[in-house]
């Protein structure tokens, strides 16, 4: 049986709903709904988005049948298909249309969508992903004047992040954002109605702080565990160009950790996690630790990353503490328990611990006391020397080991960033950006700034990118 056929063309950098209602339109009028994405050449610099992803985008519809690149001119193609119907978007009817001549030579239509809405996909692109406002984020100059700190000097410490050496370990996780356009609520049920039109991916958890070290300029390892699917191919070679030497070892018996965040109109409303908690097996243990004992005597700084989705069980983590002591190298760690239940104290001795108010109530089962006696009861349970207690919107408690017994003060900064986008991975740019402040050479209260001031750029954007130098020195200056 001969199907009939409607034919669509353009450039499709984003699938905004423009796009999906030309779509809908379309195949109304044919069950088969092809579509031609104009190449890279022919597009010139209308391509804001690879060919390859532009059609990828398309061929993710639901409606479309069949989709391919078009390098020649469309009309050559319409020629040769012979479709039964040809769309347009509504702005095309009044000009020049050179479809129109090779349809009349067989006897198809060209029509023209109702109702189609203008709309960028550069600017939607740039909306959450790209756009960043460096005016919602302020300097502590009250923090700074107490501890006497000039933001030179925090420009000479920052640009030390060259010279250090970093691993970090712990939990890899790939954060998707799906970009969705509301349609309404549903008429069978009190359900919000959404249509996915993008959808972007990050290297998280351990990744990104890996990321963020060497976006900041260190020499950084990750030493962490992957599963054997196409999501760990994605980390691997994004951790690849972001300068990280990463050596995933391979566990058939799980998936790679995604998280999907699904978003509308700059909220998140709903995150589905492809994850599995169990513990490493013990041979996959020991090549970690083989791994990290290799490097050890070359690095100046280890990152525990703890997600706790079992990367680092504690036989592991007492392992690589205890071979890290010997090798007198300087430690810093975060697990965090924000949809699980995790106890940070467990990483013993460390330099520097950066909790959330939750993560240290959690762990030192004290529910009822002020921040301060908080901060102190985990220093004391976990043997740590600085705790930097995380806040959210309300900042940051430094909590700081300054002579060698009993000598401890506390101060406070606020939340840097006036209007946070996703505070998704303020907590891995805090934490990493602290820890390679200490590992330079910095004072407790230079390390909570620039790592305050690191949490403010992460937020002031959507998704994980890792932090360059340039853009500390930026808001510094």
């Amino acid at each position: 049986m001969n199907t009939r056929t409607v034919f669509v063309s353009g450039h499709f950098n984003v699938l905004h709903p423009g796009h999906l209602r030309l779509l809908r339109f379309a195949k109304e009028y044919a069950p088969r709904l092809v579509v031609a994405v104009v190449s890279d050449r022919l597009a010139g610099n209308a391509a804001h988005v690879p060919e390859h992803m532009r059609l990828d985008g398309i061929q993710s519809n639901s409606w479309v049948d069949d989709a391919f690149i078009v390098d020649e001119p469309v009309a050559d193609v319409i020629a040769r298909l012979r479709p039964d119907f040809v769309v347009k978007g509504k702005e095309h009817e009044s000009r020049f249309n050179p479809e129109a001549a090779a349809l009349q030579q067989y006897g198809g239509k060209l029509l023209f969508s109702s109702g189609e809405t203008v709309f960028s996909s550069l600017d939607l692109i740039r909306k959450e992903f790209l756009e960043f406002d460096s005016k919602s984020i302020g300097l502590p100059h009250e923090f700074l004047a107490r501890h006497r700190i000039e933001p030179k000097g925090l420009v000479s410490l920052a640009t030390k992040f060259a010279n250090l050496r970093v691993c970090v370990v712990g939990d890899l996780i790939i954060d998707e954002y799906i970009t969705c356009q509301p349609l309404g609520m549903s008429q069978e049920d009190p359900t919000i109605v959404v249509t996915p039109i993008d959808s972007s991916r990050f290297i998280g958890g351990a990744g990104i702080v890996a990321a963020h070290a060497a976006g900041l300029g260190a020499s950084v390892h990750l030493l962490t565990v992957a599963g054997a699917d196409a999501t760990r191919e994605f980390a691997d070679t994004g951790l690849r160009e972001a300068g990280v030497q990463a050596r995933l070892q391979v566990d058939d018996s799980r998936p790679t950790t995604l998280k999907q965040r699904f978003r509308c109109k700059g909220k998140s409303l709903l995150r589905v996690s492809h994850l599995h908690q169990g513990a490493i097996s013990v041979g996959l243990q020991a090549r970690i630790l083989a791994e990290l004992e290799s490097i050890l005597p070359e690095i100046d700084l280890l990152v525990f990353s703890d997600f706790n989705y079992g990367c680092l069980p504690q036989p592991l983590v007492e392992r690589m503490i205890h071979s890290a002591l010997q090798c007198g190298v300087l430690m810093a760690a975060d697990s965090q328990s924000s949809s699980q239940v995790g106890d940070i104290s467990r990483f013993q001795k460390m330099t520097l611990l950066t909790p959330t108010e939750r993560e240290a109530r959690i762990s030192t089962r004290n529910h009822e006391d002020g921040l301060v006696v908080l901060a102190e009861a985990l220093r004391r349970q976990s043997a740590a020397r600085n705790i930097l207690l995380k806040l959210g919107e309300e900042g940051l408690v430094i909590h700081a080991g300054i002579g060698e017994t009993n000598d401890w003060l506390t101060d406070r900064i606020s939340a840097l960033n006036t209007s946070p986008k996703d505070v998704a991975g303020a907590g891995d740019s805090l934490l990493i950006t602290s820890a390679m402040a200490l590992a330079a050479g910095g004072t407790i209260w230079e390390a909570a700034c620039l790592g305050s001031l690191a949490a403010a750029i992460q937020v002031g954007r959507v998704g994980n990118t890792p932090i360059k130098t340039m853009e500390l020195l930026r808001e510094l200056s």
